[in-house]
C-alpha cells in the first residue's frame, strides 16, 4: 500500500525556494518523491544540487515575485518542463521594519504586493490547473504575525494576516473541487529574515526564553509539516493555519 506521505510522481512549485525555509521545504518535497520547479530571484544551485541528492529532478525559474508579471510564466513553465503541477508552496516573502508613525507608502507597498499580491495571483493560476484536473495542494506560508500584531511590521503582519483569511477563502471555494489550501505559520525560524533579531542578544534573549522548546526553529523544521500538507495524509484538512513554533502560541 502508497504511504499516506509518498510524493512519487507529483510535482511541486516552490518560491523562495534559494534558502532558508524555502529551500528547507523544496529539499524536504524531493526527499518524499516529488520533483521541483524551484522558483527565485537569485540562482538556488545548492537547493538544486539537495534534490538531485534525493534523486529528484528539478527546474530553476529565476522570477521576481514583487509584481505579478512572471506568475503565469512560472506556472507554464513548470507545466512545460515538469509535466504537470500538483503542489503550489507560496513561501517568498520580505519583510521591512519600521515604528508605525515612520512607515513609509514604498514600503508598505513592497511587502504587500510580495506577501499578498503575488500570493494570490500564483494560487489563481495554479488554483486552474489544478481544478481542472480534480486535485492539487496548495500551501502558503503565514506567520505567528497570522495571529498576533507585533510591532513596528506594520505591513508584514497585515499581508500575513491577509495570508492566513485568503488560505481560509480559497479552502471554501475549492475544497470540493479536490484542492486542499492550507498555510503553515512558521515561529521564530533562523533565517535571513530574522538575522537582526538573533544579533540582538536583549531581544535573542527574550525571544527564546518565551519559546516552550526553548530554542529558534531551523529551516528543516518545516519540512515534515510541508510534506504533511502536500501528501495525501491531508486530504480531509481544509483552511487550516499549522502552526509550528515551538509551542510560542501555546504560551
Amino acid at each position: 500500500m502508497t504511504h499516506p506521505f509518498d510524493l512519487t510522481g507529483r510535482v511541486a512549485l516552490v518560491t523562495g525556494a534559494n534558502t532558508g525555509i524555502g529551500r528547507a521545504i523544496a529539499v524536504a518535497l524531493a526527499e518524499a518523491g516529488a520533483d521541483v520547479a524551484l522558483v527565485g530571484r537569485s540562482p538556488a544551485d545548492e537547493t538544486a544540487a539537495a534534490v538531485a541528492a534525493a534523486g529528484r529532478r528539478s527546474i530553476q525559474v529565476r522570477a521576481d515575485l514583487a509584481t505579478i508579471a512572471p506568475v503565469q510564466d512560472v506556472v507554464d513553465r513548470t507545466l512545460a518542463e515538469l509535466d504537470g503541477l500538483d503542489i503550489l508552496v507560496n513561501n517568498a516573502g520580505i519583510i521591512r521594519r519600521a515604528d508605525a508613525v515612520d512607515f513609509s507608502e514604498a514600503d508598505w507597498d513592497a511587502v504587500v504586493d510580495t506577501n499578498l499580491k503575488s500570493v494570490f495571483f500564483l494560487c489563481q493560476a495554479a488554483g486552474r490547473q489544478m481544478i481542472a484536473k480534480g486535485r492539487g495542494k496548495i500551501v502558503n506560508i503565514a506567520s505567528l504575525l497570522s495571529f498576533q500584531g507585533g510591532i513596528r511590521v506594520p505591513s508584514y503582519t497585515a499581508s500575513k494576516s491577509g495570508v492566513a483569511g485568503l488560505t481560509k477563502l480559497l479552502a471554501n471555494e475549492w475544497a470540493a473541487k479536490g484542492v486542499n489550501v492550507n498555510a503553515i505559520a512558521p515561529g521564530y525560524i533562523a533565517t535571513n529574515n530574522t538575522a537582526a533579531l538573533q544579533a540582538d542578544e536583549t531581544r535573542n534573549r527574550q525571544i527564546v526564553e518565551r519559546i516552550p522548546a526553548g530554542r529558534w526553529g531551523a529551516p528543516a523544521d518545516l519540512g515534515g509539516a510541508a510534506v504533511f500538507l502536500a501528501s495525501a495524509a491531508s486530504d480531509y484538512v481544509n483552511g487550516h493555519i499549522l502552526a509550528v513554533d515551538g509551542g510560542w502560541l501555546a504560551r
